[in-house]
């Protein structure tokens, strides 16, 4: 068993700092980053999918036009070098004009990436991608072959994750790294994965465990136990003592006192601070993770900027998150109800994380 942490006395005085500088961000909501869900069609059947994404999807995909003209919205407003632009799905890369959105935004000043399972990610796609303009790349990459292929319910999905990292490790001047869903069957092969991610050239690792929405609601054995869940931290921390490879966790939820330790930040979730999406349907939101009832408008019929000036209250005042459970927590104003998507159409608390560790 691991042994039960509490907050140290240095931890919360940085929380506390953290926080007013929080608040800060939250009344300047500066837009930093915008994700664009620029289709909901997917290659793969993936167990865990949160937005259950299928290859013929009811929503089509969205026409690049209609996404310029909320680019069109925000650019007098924003500067454009300090604000990312990320492609992500469904599957991104099954459309065929990414190369010519990213080039437009390239050239209209915006740094952009995607976000991908890496089965079309051949060497003529990346090359094409480039050539665009593409700063970043992100790549799922869950376990061994026999993990990895399970999850993604594809017996191609690992050679061609595989191949496709091993072509960014030969690639100069992007920013990439991968991302791994941690779930109880890679679990106990996750340090055997470390080495062959150090073997192969892998500097930037990114872990997540699965939350409880889309197809993942429905399957117990995506789950971690609360031991494992744990564990999963103390992984981290020893990877980021030994310093071989760069590992952190995802941005989604308070650890408690795991804060400061498994990532290069305090958490705060940013969804409607500093990060907005433009969903497949027009949709506004604060990521796309986040469920319907928190959406703030639609692109076909509001000005994208208005939006995000004048709405978007529920993410950057969390008071209304202070019930249930939340509503005597003793660590409330470092956590302020944890990540948006956590919660659900009734605006109730999923999954706490700080909870479960203790």
């Amino acid at each position: 068993m691991h042994e039960r942490k509490m907050l140290s006395r240095r931890q919360r005085m940085a929380l506390g700092l953290h926080r007013r500088i929080c608040k800060n961000k939250a009344e300047l909501h500066e837009l930093r980053n915008l994700f664009w869900e620029c289709t909901l069609r997917c290659n793969m059947n993936c167990r865990h999918c949160g937005s259950d994404c299928k290859q013929a999807p009811a929503v089509p995909d969205m026409p690049a036009k209609d996404f310029f003209k909320a680019i069109d919205d925000i650019t007098p407003h924003v500067d454009p070098h300090k604000t990312f632009i990320t492609f992500t799905g469904g599957e991104a890369l099954v459309r065929d004009d990414i190369e010519e959105v990213g080039l437009e935004l390239y050239r209209r000043g915006f740094p952009w990436g995607i976000v991908t399972n890496g089965l079309l990610l051949d060497e003529s796609r990346l090359d094409s991608l480039l050539r665009a303009g593409m700063h970043s790349i992100t790549i799922s990459f869950d376990g061994f072959a026999d993990d990895h292929n399970w999850i993604r319910r594809n017996e191609r999905s690992f050679e061609r994750a595989d191949a496709a990292i091993k072509m960014l490790v030969c690639t100069p001047d992007i920013v990439w790294d991968i991302v791994t869903c941690v779930n109880p069957r890679n679990y106990s092969r996750l340090d055997e994965f470390k080495e062959y991610l150090i073997s192969i050239g892998v500097r930037n690792w990114r872990l997540f465990s699965i939350f409880p929405m889309g197809r993942a609601a429905d399957n117990p054995e995506l789950q971690l136990s609360d031991e494992q869940f744990r564990g999963l931290f103390e992984f981290i921390k020893c990877m980021r003592a030994e310093g071989r490879i760069h590992a952190s966790y995802g941005c989604e939820g308070f650890l408690g006192p795991y804060e400061g330790e498994v990532r290069d930040y305090y958490f705060h979730c940013r969804a409607g601070v500093e990060v907005a999406s433009v969903l497949c349907d027009g949709s506004i939101s604060g990521c796309t993770s986040i469920r319907s009832n928190f959406h703030q408008g639609n692109i076909y019929k509001d000005n994208l900027w208005d939006v995000w000036q004048n709405r978007f209250q529920k993410y950057r005042d969390h008071s209304w998150m202070k019930k249930g459970q939340c509503s005597q927590c003793d660590l409330w104003k470092y956590c302020e109800g944890s990540g948006m998507h956590l919660y659900n159409d009734n605006e109730e608390l999923l999954f706490c994380h700080y909870h479960r560790l203790m």
